[in-house]
């Protein structure tokens, strides 16, 4: 069983950064693989990016590269999502999830709470 919590969202206008966090309980959350997932006012569930357990793998969206960062630190079981030049078309609910598998199509086995990130034009 692994608890993930998000944290970091908020309020920020176009142009600027915040950082979520994924905090998972348990000892090994090193052994699964993470990702990101967005949820805006009615659309459906996006993805974000993925990251491999070892973090030597990670994957972005096309609407998200060369904006947003994802990273792992497995001694502190934390996930990291750095997001800067934050677009009005950025915000949404932003959810982290955990799963054994990597990769594309993974239907993700446990997921978090999600954090609000509301980004003003």
């Amino acid at each position: 069983q692994v608890q993930l919590v998000e944290s970091g969202g908020g309020f920020v206008q176009a142009g600027g950064s915040l950082r979520l966090s994924c905090a998972a309980s348990g000892r090994t959350f090193s052994s699964y693989a993470m990702g990101w997932f967005r949820q805006a006012p009615g659309k459906e569930r996006e993805f974000v990016a993925r990251i491999s357990a070892s973090s030597g793998v990670t994957s972005l969206a096309d609407s998200v590269k060369g904006r947003f960062s994802i990273s792992r630190d497995n001694a502190k079981n934390t996930m990291y999502l750095q997001m800067d030049s934050l677009k009005p078309e950025d915000t949404a609910v932003y959810y982290c999830a955990a799963d054994k598998r990597f990769g594309a199509g993974v239907q993700y086995e446990y997921w978090g709470q999600g954090t609000q990130v509301t980004v003003s034009s």
